[in-house]
């Protein structure tokens, strides 16, 4: 009997712990909260204080905290490091906040992230700073970029639009009306298209007007005419649809002058014009010519974009642009647009100077990380603004069918905007569930 019992709990043992090997690599974020996050929070406990000082995160006290040490608690004096707020355990990893000391900024703990990451045996370390004096440590107990999952809260809402997760496991937001204009580079296969779709599918849940310029012949955007209110296909529709938005953008920049205001979103809401987000693939068929008599209607195309690139955030006209290279190669007023490109998005490149293009005159810290993302992962890409700040992300995969069934979900709210009547796509009918009739393609009516 004792031998069968042995026996029973040895094996039993066994699996367990196969079935937490297991969990670790199939289901890390039970193995995270069964495993990870008791021995994560426990090491950080017992090695907090030992660690700041290891990483020079801690200061002298102040003359009367040492003098206090010394004579009434007759205790050595001892280096001060920041004071822990609050410690909070999350799916995915460890927050904590901290109170920093006289003498310490929140650059000094994140040059020292890559060193507590590997103090504390996580993944990765990202310091966020709060408010004044404060920082966060987010830290990542695995991989969360491995297999990408979506937060449950992340849902479209104003103009932000969730559309990847970093690696922190929070939430990335396309936001509007923080970054109006965006520029989005990567080599094929890298994940662009994917990020794109994600995008596209959280906007149609808004009420914006969404144009696509897709000179690719509308391989990429056209199963989203549905929830499209212009599409063009081909650099002379391009030039003539680019054309009308600055008309419409003068005209609303009138309208903002009748009312006093600055901005749309200081118009009532009942005078406030419908935002509309125009979506560039592959910008660099707008540049390029084949013909010297190409070259007026290139120069329209440049010229238009960069008045919108200037000017249209005001107004509520916000550009996204796609591409795989973006630099003075492409020729004049490339330069001049990139720059009016204030948030970066850079996936996997096939060379630097690609990473220089999109990130060096925002954040240069962040090229080299844009430089080393794998072909195995594609949808990875470092996501930057011009505060500097930068953050590597990933995009869900998002099928082609899940976001043309948005899109069609979401049709009623394609806005009624004349100006961008004579541009607006063609819907094909839904197939018929039986039967041998066909119904052809139907135009969508203004």
């Amino acid at each position: 009997m004792t031998d069968l019992t042995m026996w029973l709990e040895a094996t039993g043992a066994l699996a367990g712990a196969g079935g937490l090997g297991y969990a670790k690599y199939r289901a890390p974020r039970v193995y995270w909260s069964l495993v990870g996050m008791p021995v994560t929070w426990g090491r950080f406990t017992l090695s907090y204080r030992s660690t700041m000082d290891v990483c020079g995160l801690t200061v002298q006290p102040s003359g009367l905290r040492a003098f206090m040490t010394r004579s009434v608690a007759r205790r050595e004096v001892q280096p001060v490091p920041p004071k822990i707020r609050r410690v909070r355990g999350t799916s995915t990893g460890l927050r904590v906040t901290l109170r920093l000391p006289a003498g310490l900024e929140p650059a000094d703990v994140i040059a020292s992230s890559e060193r507590l990451r590997h103090a504390w045996g996580v993944h990765s370390v990202t310091v966020v700073e709060t408010k004044p004096g404060f920082v966060e440590l987010r830290m990542t107990g695995y991989d969360v970029l491995r297999r990408v999952k979506m937060p449950r809260k992340a849902v479209p809402h104003d103009m932000a639009v969730p559309v990847a997760v970093r690696e922190d496991g929070t939430a990335f937001e396309r936001d509007y009306r923080k970054a109006p204009m965006a520029l989005t580079l990567g080599a094929n296969h890298s994940g662009k298209s994917m990020y794109q779709r994600n995008l596209i599918k959280g906007l149609a849940q808004l009420p914006v007007a969404l144009v696509g310029v897709d000179c690719k012949r509308g391989v990429e955007q056209s199963a989203f005419a549905p929830r499209l209110s212009a599409l063009v296909t081909n650099p002379d529709d391009a030039s003539s649809l680019l054309g009308v938005l600055v008309a419409e953008m003068e005209d609303r920049f009138d309208l903002l002058s009748r009312h006093g205001v600055s901005d749309l979103w200081e118009l009532p809401a009942e005078l406030r014009p419908v935002p509309v987000v125009v979506l560039v693939d592959e910008v660099a068929e707008l540049f390029l010519i084949s013909s010297k008599k190409d070259e007026e209607r290139r120069e329209r195309i440049v010229t238009a974009l960069i008045r919108l690139a200037q000017m249209a955030r005001a107004i509520g006209i916000y550009l996204e642009i796609c591409g795989q290279r973006f630099g003075s190669d492409l020729g004049k007023g490339a330069t001049m647009l990139r720059a009016q490109l204030t948030g970066r998005v850079v996936h996997r490149v096939n060379d630097k100077q690609t990473a220089e293009m999109g990130l060096a005159d925002v954040a240069p810290d962040a090229v080299p990380a844009a430089s080393l993302i794998p072909m195995n992962r594609p949808g990875t890409a470092v996501a930057a603004d011009s505060s500097g700040g930068w953050s590597k992300i990933r995009t869900p995969n998002t099928s082609r069918d899940e976001v043309v069934a948005v899109c069609r979900e979401f049709a009623h709210l394609v806005p009624e905007l004349p100006f961008l009547g004579p541009f607006r796509p063609y819907v094909p009918a839904p197939a018929p569930a039986a039967g041998p009739s066909l119904v052809k393609p139907r135009p969508v009516t203004d």
